[in-house]
């Protein structure tokens, strides 16, 4: 849970939303394509 946490805590030093936070998680565990970031290099 820590890791979780200090990666919430840097997305919003680097100046994400909450939004763009839960949608990157959502991606990370789903893999939907939706959820993907669209500035994430390939």
């Amino acid at each position: 849970m820590q890791e979780a946490s200090r990666l919430i805590l840097g997305l919003r030093s680097a100046g994400w939303d909450e939004k763009r936070i839960n949608d990157f998680i959502l991606w990370i565990e789903t893999g939907e394509e939706k959820y993907k970031p669209k500035d994430l290099a390939e």
